[in-house]
């Protein structure tokens, strides 16, 4: 609704210039991003120390892996955690505010990182059980954090810049990803040169080290010192100025704070008369048969093209061992100590990051507001079927040693595609096509769907990518359908997300009530007493 009183204070919003506390808030509202991948980037770090370290088999000529079951878990359990905070973070953040709930999640996070780093048990059972406990908790947090950082920032930002500023927001992730690998690398090369170790052929019990149980509790727990540092920020954020107008009612206090934080000055009008008749018309509940004719395949399409997504995004991971391996980067696991594998695997998967991931997301933020969100998830999602069937069809060719650069060139751009694609677009458009009073909860039910792509893309195609020769699969997995046509599954994924992006209307240029239909509910409510943005 935009009542006249709260026309003046939404025009302003929409009208305001760019300044400081727009790129504060992008700072304060990423560092959920900044953990979340910082979380992921290190956990596939931790998940090859901890086998060393608490699945070591006496007599082995290869180091300790985690078993099948034990590593879905500590993947996967955080995973599971990030789907439950979206969906209930979402909705509390529309039932009490974004402010209250913004600075609950942070903290969640900053508990189980270090709870996290502090595992404990007499026994590698109860070591990965206090684990998985916390990591759990941690992604809940996260998960918060998706629909409360997409929701603030689209609602302090004007309209021109808006989708620049939550892609920048989503963007903190790369940045997390990349200090991920640095921490890791700094770590692991301060404890390799203190504490010297021989290669695991040479040694397998010295060739880890009772030090090496420190490594991965200080990596994890470095992840707790970003939210710290801007937890005292987030907790002095006013509440958004539209769901103080909009949601609450309280034009007055939206006014204040707007001009406290943005430097915007105007006076507030109380409209009481015509805000009873708005409430009137504003009244039906989510999921109702008014929200599903009005949003339903709104909804539809953000969910579902999230879900996609993170199917195919997810199930990248499965060949960068394969990659890491085949170019070099990678020498076979019993010719490294604990210490330099943990290296080598940070480097190479930051230097991955930072020539394809992490220059997409930044794609993203210089040209979404020129070229529009709806033709960057065309783009992206079209490039992804193109090279997932480029890598597919002729997958024998891109196995022969002569055409591995060709094959990490292509790697490195199907995430450059995801990036500057749909990965980015299906986290921003929820944030801007729904109404004030449901735009968290909306937010949380996409993302949501995401996580549960993201679960099978992660755990469904670890099992579907094995080998259909019984005789070849990893230890403790099942035949798969192989890696081809695993590859040309997730390329229909992709083809899929393409069609379903039609259904998610372009909201680039237009203020959030336009977009909503916000403005629309005014007219039909009063159609001559109220002026409408």
């Amino acid at each position: 609704m935009a009542a006249k009183g709260q026309v003046d204070l939404l025009l302003k919003l929409d009208q305001a210039k760019t300044q400081l506390y727009h790129f504060k808030a992008v700072i304060i509202s990423g560092m959920g991003f900044f953990t979340d991948a910082y979380d992921l980037f290190c956990i596939s770090l931790v998940t090859k120390l901890l086998g060393r370290i608490y699945y070591q088999v006496e007599g082995s000529p290869k180091p300790g892996i985690l078993p099948p079951n034990v590593a879905a878990a500590v993947n996967g359990v955080a995973l599971c955690g990030t789907l439950a905070g979206q969906l209930f973070f979402g909705w509390l953040g529309d039932k009490l505010g974004r402010k209250h709930v913004f600075g609950i999640t942070l903290l969640l996070m900053m508990i189980s990182s270090i709870g996290s780093g502090l595992s404990f048990g007499s026994s590698p059972k109860t070591v990965m059980a206090t684990l998985c406990f916390f990591r759990f908790w941690l992604g809940f947090g996260i998960g918060g954090d998706y629909p409360l950082s997409a929701t603030i920032m689209a609602e302090y930002s004007n309209k021109k810049t808006r989708g620049a500023f939550i892609a920048a927001v989503f963007a903190m992730q790369g940045f997390g990803i990349l200090a991920g690998g640095i921490v890791a690398m700094a770590v692991s090369a301060t404890f390799g040169a203190v504490y010297k170790a021989p290669a695991y052929s040479v040694d397998p019990i010295g060739s880890t080290g009772p030090q090496a149980d420190y490594v991965w509790r200080i990596i994890l727990m470095l992840g707790a010192l970003p939210a710290a540092l801007t937890y005292y920020w987030r907790m002095k954020m006013p509440e958004t100025p539209r769901y103080t107008a909009l949601v609450a009612k309280n034009a007055e206090k939206a006014s204040r704070d707007m001009s406290k934080v943005m430097g915007i000055e105007m006076q507030a009008q109380e409209e009481v008369g015509e805000e009873k008749v708005i409430n009137k018309s504003n009244s039906f509940g989510l999921l109702s048969e008014e929200f599903l004719r009005r949003h339903g395949l709104h909804l539809l399409g953000t969910a579902s093209t999230w879900f996609l997504v993170d199917i195919a995004y997810y199930s990248q991971n499965l060949f960068q061992k394969d990659i890491f391996s085949a170019v070099g980067w990678l020498p076979r696991a019993n010719t490294m100590n604990a210490m330099e594998e943990l290296f080598k695997i940070a480097k190479a998967q930051f230097l991955i990051a930072l020539c394809g991931t992490v220059p997409g997301y930044w794609f993203t933020v210089f040209l979404i507001d020129y070229i529009g969100r709806f033709t960057i998830q065309l783009i992206g999602f079209f490039f992804m079927t193109v090279f997932m069937f480029v890598l597919a069809i002729p997958y024998h060719h891109w196995t022969l040693k002569e055409n591995n650069i060709g094959f990490v060139v292509i790697y490195g751009l199907t995430f450059f595609f995801a990036n500057f694609g749909p990965n980015s677009t299906t986290f921003i458009v929820p944030a801007e096509i729904f109404p004030a009073r449901f735009r968290s909860t909306c937010h949380g039910i996409s993302a949501a769907a995401g996580k549960a792509g993201a679960i099978i893309g992660a755990f469904g195609f670890l099992y579907a990518a094995q080998n259909q020769d019984k005789s070849k699969v990893d230890p403790g997995y099942p035949a798969g359908i192989g890696m081809k046509n695993s590859l040309m599954v997730l390329g229909m994924v992709n083809v899929l997300g393409f069609l379903l992006t039609f259904l998610v209307p372009e909201p680039k240029g237009r203020s959030l009530e336009e977009i909503s239909g916000e403005n629309e509910e005014v007219d039909q409510a009063h159609p001559t007493g109220v002026e409408i943005v």
